[in-house]
């Protein structure tokens, strides 16, 4: 079993070591297409600002993986983060994990707005936490809200009555 796990990560490290390649024989990723970019200022041993875009091959990298007070990236670590993948105290992205969260998914330890929205006090299509708005929200103290169709029906009522009364 030990040696198929060794095989197969050999081989995953032999396909993931060669350069991707259209099928019109353009080479993908490696340099091109990316963006490596650090300030030279530090601050608490991290750097000021990183934005890190893209696969970059020759280092052995498929995303861009930033880690900064201000990270921008892939996958972004920082204070305040913006990226595919987010980590921060303000973290912003399509997976957004940290104190104050924004995103497809968003979890957060204070608040947290999103598609699904996981936090103390969160809003989201899906919300689950302590006081919740959404479409579907779970908790002690939760709203929902109406839905378009009950909305529009709603609307659509009210003209009907104007209509009829002649106002």
């Amino acid at each position: 079993m030990l040696k198929m796990r060794a095989l197969g990560r050999h081989r995953i490290g032999k396909v993931e070591s060669k350069p991707a390649v259209h099928r019109s024989g353009r080479r993908l990723g490696g340099r091109r297409g990316s963006i490596r970019k650090r300030s030279a200022a530090k601050l608490f041993g991290l750097p000021l600002w990183e934005i890190s875009k893209g696969p970059d091959l020759e280092h052995g990298e498929r995303r861009g993986h930033a880690r900064a007070i201000f990270a921008v990236g892939d996958i972004a670590d920082g204070v305040i983060a913006l990226g595919a993948i987010s980590r921060g105290v303000i973290a912003i992205g399509g997976i957004s994990m940290g104190i104050f969260t924004l995103g497809g998914i968003a979890i957060g330890l204070a608040t947290a707005v999103g598609g699904v929205a996981a936090a103390p006090f969160a809003i989201g299509g899906v919300a689950l936490g302590i006081a919740t708005v959404g479409g579907v929200a779970v908790g002690p103290q939760s709203w929902r809200l109406p839905s378009s169709r009950a909305v529009r029906g709603a609307v659509l009522r009210r003209k009907v009555r104007h209509h009829r009364h002649g106002t």
